[in-house]
Order: structure tokens, then C-alpha cells, then sequence
């Protein structure tokens, strides 16, 4: 069996958040199975993407496989640098490796006998985007079978949300005979619930994402609010309840929520926002901290490396995330590998995991409900502990890369 993931991006597009680390964890940990591990079945496993990185592109080879971490990469260039990812060169690679595989599948082939040949699946991540949609076209054109990731695009949130009439014509005309020749991978029950309420998917199966996280033994040092060396704020103090939001810096994260609920608490705390966004989104932000006198309080420290965000975690108290919405939100996972708890919306995909391991705070998103689970959280240090003491061990047993990537080749299998 040969398997093409095809995304938009890949690494080291890390502008584009969490899916880039999910879907690299993912292919390098099925190209080490099956290196260590024989008898799984799978012969071939490559990434067709394109050299987008947010407005710039890229500087990697195009056109020809070129191993990353381990796995072949193919990055073909975009004519357009918006969220299309418009990749003429990438369709017709498709169509070209299609073609391989099932050309010597052919009778005559091979001296005129038919020989066995890998069996050939598209691995299609995310949606809305010109490269997910013509490869699935492509894919079903030759009869290929198809598994969509949608990496929480597939939900009613975001049919309502950015570009949501272009979004509806584009479902109507084209995207529904797509996705309903599709299997489905959902990263949540919660995800897999929101795709059931647009298609009728030939299969479903509900599988974590794959995360990066450090060795057990790395140890964390007290690095201060940021985790990073910087100056002190004017009446800044040592024993501020330290909160921290550790993502792409966009509307559906509810940072307004967030800010909202935080003017009305009389704790003594301090923000840390890490993480990139669009520029005039993040200043209207900026504007509103202001506006509700939090800005002393706040820190915003960009985007921050992989190398240095697990300390950055450590060094706090607690980690916010009040989404409208998350399919999965491996940041959590990345949170908790380093014994932060954590505040959630109940529209994040892990929040029935957090909630039944007692491992933070499941929250609405009314201001008075996120401000009366901060000033729980901040009251409850005991549970804090305990927190920290557990989850480093427990996600890495419950989220183990093998037993995940194991899930993904069964459900090749069965389709």
C-alpha cells in the first residue's frame, strides 16, 4: 500500500499553527513504523505540497522529493499567495504519481502479467482551499480512495465564518459530491459530531492528532512570565497568577472573550500571548487591551520556536484557550505534557478529555462564567499541583505516537 498526504503547507511552515505539527508528526512517525516494524503493508509514504508560508513562500527545492525529518517532501510552487494555495504544478504531480501506480496494475504489464502492486490512498488534510479540493476531484476522477482530514474546516462555525458565502457556492457546485466520496479522520468525538451535521461520509473514525512533545526528563527552568529574557513591567509582581495563550492569533481563538472576562477580575495576574496573526487584527486587539486598561498586564511576545515553548508553558500557571471553536487544539496536549493545567472553551475537541481527567477548567464563553473558572483555577493551587505532578506521564501513555499511528494504517486498511 502507497499513501500521498497532500497539504497545503508543511514544514517548516510553522506560521500556519498546529495542523503543520500534526500532519509532520504524523508522516514521520508512519515512516518509522515502517522502517522498525515489518509486516505493516506499506511500501511507499510521501507529501505533495506547496512552498506556501503566510505571504511569502519557501526556500526549498520545488519539483522533485527532497527528505524532511525522514520523509519525502515535494514542494511545488502557488500562483496564489492567499488561502487558495492555487498549485497547478502539484495537480499535475498528482496526476502523474496516480498514474504511476496504477499503470503497471494494468494486464500486460510486466511481460504480460499482471503483477501485485501497492495499493494506492490519497490522505488529503484540511479543506477550503484550491489544493484539497482538486486533488479530491482528481482522486475521484481515477477512482483513487480518498481519507479527508478537515483539521476543524469542516464545521458550522467555519461555513459562517471567513468567506462564508464563497464557501456555501463552493459546497453547493462542487464540495459535497467531493466529500461524500470521501472516508473521514475526525481528531475528536466533537469533531466527528460537526462533519455528521454537513455530510453523509462513506466512513467515519475518530483518531487524536499525533504531538511533538520533550523528553520526560527535560527539566524547566523558572524563566518568568515570558519564558524569555525580557524587562520587567512597571508594578509587575513575582506572585501574579501567570496565565498564558500559546497559538495562532485569530477570531475564532475569542481572545475578546478572553480580555472581556479579565477586566473584571480583581486577582493580581499577567498575560502572555505568544503567537502570530494577521497585523490589523492583532493591533484591534492590542486596541481593545487598552480600551479595557489591561494592557500593563499583557505580554506580547510573538511567535515563538518549538525549542522554546515548552518552557515558556512550564514557566506558567495556566493555559487559556477560549475558542469558539477547535477540532482538537494540540497545544493543550503540549500544556499539559509539562504539567501546565488548563482553561478551555467547551467548544475545544479535548475538552471532554480534560474534563474527565480532571486535568483544568472546561469553561462558556460568557464573560461572568471564563471570570468565575479563572478565579476558581487561581483559588484551587492544590489541584494545580497535582496537576503538574500527573499529566507529563499520563498524556504521554494516552497520546503514545506508535498506538496513534498504528490507528491510522488500520483505518487504511479498511477502506
Amino acid at each position: 500500500m502507497k499513501i500521498i498526504h497532500i497539504t497545503a503547507s508543511y514544514k517548516p511552515a510553522y506560521i500556519y499553527g498546529g495542523p503543520i505539527q500534526s500532519v509532520g508528526k504524523l508522516c514521520e512517525t508512519l515512516v518509522g513504523l515502517t522502517v522498525s516494524v515489518e509486516g505493516l503493508g506499506i511500501q511507499d509514504i510521501q507529501v505533495l505540497t506547496t512552498t506556501a508560508n503566510g505571504q511569502n513562500e519557501l526556500e526549498v527545492t520545488t519539483n522533485k522529493p527532497i527528505s524532511i525529518d525522514g520523509v519525502s517532501v515535494t514542494y511545488y510552487k502557488r500562483l496564489t499567495k492567499d488561502h487558495s494555495h492555487f498549485s497547478p504544478g502539484l495537480l499535475w504531480g498528482l496526476r502523474k504519481e496516480i498514474l504511476h501506480c496504477t499503470q503497471d496494475d494494468k494486464p500486460g504489464a510486466q511481460g504480460g502479467n499482471k503483477i501485485e502492486t501497492p495499493k494506492l490512498i490519497i490522505h488529503i488534510h484540511a479543506w477550503w482551499n484550491l489544493v484539497s479540493l482538486l486533488s479530491c476531484f482528481i482522486a475521484k476522477w481515477y477512482k483513487i480512495p480518498v481519507v479527508l482530514s478537515p483539521r476543524g474546516m469542516l464545521t458550522a462555525y467555519s461555513l459562517g465564518n471567513r468567506n462564508s458565502f464563497s464557501k456555501r457556492i463552493i459546497h453547493k457546485l462542487m464540495g459535497k459530491q467531493l466529500l461524500n466520496y470521501c472516508h473521514f479522520h475526525a481528531t475528536s468525538e466533537q469533531e466527528k459530531t460537526d462533519i455528521l451535521k454537513i455530510v453523509k461520509p462513506k466512513s467515519i473514525r475518530v483518531i487524536p492528532n499525533l504531538v511533538s512533545l520533550p523528553l520526560i526528563e527535560e527539566k524547566y527552568e523558572t524563566l518568568g512570565a515570558s519564558g524569555i529574557k525580557q524587562e520587567t513591567k512597571s508594578g509587575d509582581q513575582h506572585d501574579s497568577f501567570k496565565l498564558i495563550f500559546l497559538s495562532r492569533i485569530e477570531e475564532k481563538k475569542g481572545l475578546e472573550l478572553l480580555f472581556n472576562a479579565l477586566a473584571t477580575i480583581d486577582i493580581s495576574w499577567r498575560l502572555t500571548i505568544a503567537g502570530s496573526g494577521e497585523k490589523q487584527y492583532v493591533q484591534s486587539l492590542k486596541l481593545l487591551a487598552r480600551e479595557l486598561q489591561l494592557s500593563d498586564k499583557i505580554y506580547w511576545i510573538g511567535q515563538v520556536s518549538n525549542e522554546n515553548k515548552y518552557s515558556l508553558m512550564a514557566a506558567h500557571d495556566l493555559l487559556v484557550l477560549t475558542s469558539y471553536n477547535e477540532n482538537f487544539a494540540n497545544v493543550v496536549i503540549e500544556s499539559l505534557s509539562v504539567g501546565t493545567p488548563v482553561l478551555i472553551g467547551e467548544q475545544v475537541g479535548l475538552s471532554d478529555y480534560v474534563k474527565s481527567k480532571a486535568f483544568g477548567w472546561i469553561t462558556g464563553l460568557e464573560t461572568a462564567t471564563i471570570k468565575k473558572n479563572i478565579i476558581e483555577a487561581y483559588q484551587s493551587q492544590e489541584k494545580r499541583r497535582n496537576i503538574r505532578n500527573i499529566t507529563p506521564l499520563t498524556v504521554r501513555r494516552d497520546f503514545s505516537d506508535d498506538a496513534l499511528a498504528k490507528e491510522y494504517l488500520e483505518y487504511y486498511k479498511t477502506i
